[in-house]
């Protein structure tokens, strides 16, 4: 019986893409480097914002220097994260038919958990309200380790074959399979099938309404 999904953030519930790459630019712009488009931003989105700065740098630096850009990165992107960041087609139907149907709704992403407390209500504005919402803390290992799954299941109170994980990337279906979570991966987002099915998705979905006769077809 499934009784929760809980789903990564950026590139599965919503299209950060093009804020994230303003707030990449602005930051490597303003610290002399050079800037990225879209599709390089989009191969390091996944496994948190300080690995998405260091890989856009693009060669060793110092950590001082990441961790400096990094906060002119916090500085453009908690002012501007939800201009052009929108909840893909049909997920807001998903999330209300999830609800219709007694099924919890959480996010778990590697974004800053400032940011992602700050972003989430932004773009779903009111339309739907998640059980639990958690991003990256310092004290909790990120993706695809799964003490964020856990922290998050003990949260609402569900055994970790009750839940679906949604993701559109590796770290997502790790992070499902290794918390016991049933893995689902989904196409729309910054990933391709391949790498989906290699670190463990059990279902791969094409839109967002699968998800929801995924869990009709499991708990029939």
């Amino acid at each position: 019986m499934i009784k929760a999904v809980l789903f990564d953030l950026d590139g599965t519930l919503v299209d950060t893409l093009e804020d994230l790459t303003d707030a990449t630019n602005y930051a490597l712009e303003k610290n002399g480097y050079k800037t990225l488009n879209k599709e390089q931003v989009k191969e390091y989105i996944g496994n948190g914002n300080y690995n998405l700065m260091e890989k856009a740098i693009g060669k060793k630096t110092a950590k001082e220097e990441i961790e400096k850009c990094l906060n002119d990165f916090f500085d453009f992107y908690k002012d501007n994260c939800t201009k052009k960041t929108k909840p893909y087609k049909d997920i807001v139907k998903l999330l209300k038919g999830l609800k219709e149907n007694g099924i919890m709704a959480c996010v778990v992403t590697n974004k800053a958990d400032s940011m992602t407390q700050l972003l989430v209500p932004e773009v779903f504005k009111g339309e739907f309200t998640f059980d639990c919402v958690l991003g990256q803390c310092p004290d909790i290992p990120k993706k695809p380790q799964p003490h964020m799954v856990y922290v998050v299941m003990n949260e609402i109170g569900v055994n970790a074959d009750e839940c679906f994980f949604v993701g559109d990337s590796y770290t997502d279906m790790l992070a499902g399979g290794s918390s016991g979570n049933i893995p689902v991966g989904v196409l729309w987002g910054y990933r391709d099938e391949k790498e989906l099915k290699d670190n463990g998705a059990r279902f791969i979905v094409n839109e967002p309404m699968q998800i929801l006769d995924l869990i009709k077809e499991i708990n029939s």
